[in-house]
């Protein structure tokens, strides 16, 4: 009897390894295979398709003789998949992550091959007729991306794949190099056709180190099929902010992680000064699908507007079904969060979600209507980013969350601009200044003040006021996202749960929003 466990780094977390190792000892075929993505179920035991989870030692014989009462039926048929529409993880659960066999009898290298058939000006045309963007936050168009790159001289042109995936609640990118490396591999394959690049770099967090042994293993077993493409693994030191294109890129030139000013655009002058595509995890893996036949027109007629195709949405936090849900844009919060993730896992009410990891927006539940969408979330002040939802119950502190976002600021940037270096300490400050003067200090404890924070005589209202400025110049001055981005959780926090700032006068807060607003 064949039996299939993933070997994800969760479901080895959580022993699906010693499991592995109690069915092999019975005798049977245990096959190590990508994750389903159904997190909250891991280690899932499959066999002859149906599934059945969280399984630990003390299941394994009622699994074999088929009286465990933690069967889920048919894998494929359980609602969490059923209702996906997967196409960057259309293998996940079903192949064994460094098996070129399961990969090419699964499609694998079809994109590549059609690839090197139509060329690099047609592969250009076909990903930008796709509506692929990037998946990494920003949601720029990859092919404009690349035909900038194609179009720009260079005697030597790369590929960077950004693997430095820190938002808190994120997973997606781990879950294709962990079970889908050749995916991965065979989009940057394909962007080095398109573009003439013939060198690729796998830029990885060095959290990620069993990502980092299957994408040097599943190197080591293609580099024939791949040539004269040529692709290494690069091991990054952690630092949140080499997340950012230009950080990265001096990171993978030896040099300190901290952000470049733009222009020059990577896709001018970006690996040691040549044409540099960069892209993510997510929006490469999709490329194959795109450039097999047909595969474009396929993407394109999923998603809305301008957000074509899929996104693999990551659900975290305090959630009953947490994992990977790949579907079309368009989807609501409510949908995601209640439908699919079946609400908190603690089983009070949802107070707040915040969607693009650490850097996101808070948004409340009278919101859950907005849809998946990378323009609507702009226009509710909000970002997509890279598709991590983490979910709050009611007992969450906004305020705490809040001042979360400017000390995880200061404590990551990289001290090249003003705004981010000094506003983020800046704005910790103001946020305890704002929290102390709201309460009794009695009854609630005050989080500590910044050591050798001013004393002011300013009201907390003025306080309020002054963080809003500050928000202001940090969103538009900063040189990268860390501190563009920071104002969107500070900012959606004191807006919608005021109450948690300064308890009894949230009314004087909406006035002081309200105005800066007008």
């Amino acid at each position: 009897m064949i039996i299939r466990i993933s070997d994800d780094a969760l479901a080895r977390a959580l022993g699906a390894d010693e499991l592995a190792a109690a069915f092999a000892s019975k005798g049977h075929e245990v096959h190590r295979t990508s994750s389903w993505g159904m997190h909250w179920l891991e280690p899932l035991v499959e066999i002859a398709g149906m599934g059945f989870g969280p399984a630990t030692l003390d299941d394994v014989d009622a699994i074999l003789d088929g009286t465990s009462p933690k069967a889920i039926g048919e894998i494929v048929e359980h609602p969490f998949i059923a209702r996906q529409q997967r196409l960057t993880f259309i293998r996940a659960g079903r192949t064994r992550p460094t098996s070129l066999e399961d990969y090419e009898r699964t499609d694998g290298w079809t994109g590549l091959q059609r690839a090197r058939r139509i060329g690099g000006e047609r592969i250009v045309e076909e990903v930008i007729q796709s509506g692929l963007r990037g998946r990494g936050g920003a949601g720029f168009p990859a092919g404009i991306k690349w035909k900038t790159v194609a179009g720009t001289p260079g005697a030597q042109k790369y590929i960077v794949c950004n693997a430095d995936e820190g938002d808190s609640g994120t997973f997606a990118d781990r879950m294709v190099m962990e079970g889908d490396p050749y995916a991965l591999i065979e989009g940057m394959a394909i962007a080095g056709e398109a573009v003439g690049a013939t060198q690729g770099y796998i830029y990885v967090r060095s959290e990620y180190p069993d990502a980092i042994r299957k994408l040097n293993e599943a190197l080591r077993l293609c580099a024939g099929i791949i040539a004269p493409f040529r692709c290494e693994v690069r091991v990054g030191a952690g630092a949140y902010v080499c997340g950012e294109e230009t950080s990265l890129l001096n990171s993978l030139e030896g040099k300190r992680g901290e952000v470049r000013a733009k222009p020059p655009l990577p896709a001018i002058e970006g690996l040691f000064g040549r044409p540099t595509v960069v892209n993510n995890v997510l929006t490469l893996a999709a490329v194959p699908h795109i450039l097999a036949e047909g595969g474009a027109a396929r993407y394109e007629a999923l998603g809305m507007a301008r957000s074509k195709g899929t996104m693999p949405i990551q659900l975290a936090g305090n959630i009953r079904h947490g994992g990977l849900f790949e579907t079309a844009f368009g989807i609501t919060l409510s949908e995601l969060v209640y439908d699919i993730g079946g609400g908190t896992d603690s089983g009070r009410p949802v107070k707040a979600v915040q969607v693009g990891g650490p850097l996101g927006a808070y948004i409340h539940p009278d919101e859950f209507d907005i849809a998946f969408d990378y323009e609507a979330y702009t226009a509710a002040d909000a970002l997509i980013g890279h598709g991590g939802i983490t979910v709050f119950d009611d007992t969450a502190d906004m305020g705490a969350m809040a001042r979360f976002a400017m000390e995880f600021c200061a404590a990551e940037s990289c001290g090249k601009c003003t705004p981010c270096r000094i506003g983020s300490v800046r704005g910790v400050e103001i946020l305890d200044r704002i929290r102390a003067g709201g309460r009794e200090a009695d009854s609630v404890e005050v989080l500590p003040v910044m050591h050798n924070a001013p004393k002011t005589g300013r009201l907390p209202e003025q306080e309020v006021a002054l963080l809003t400025d500050l928000c202001e110049t940090m969103k538009f001055g900063s040189l990268c996202a860390l501190g563009g981005f920071t104002p969107y959780p500070v900012m959606s926090a004191l807006k919608n749960w005021p109450e948690d700032f300064m308890p009894g006068r949230e009314g004087a807060v909406r006035k002081v929003l309200d105005r800066n607003d007008a």
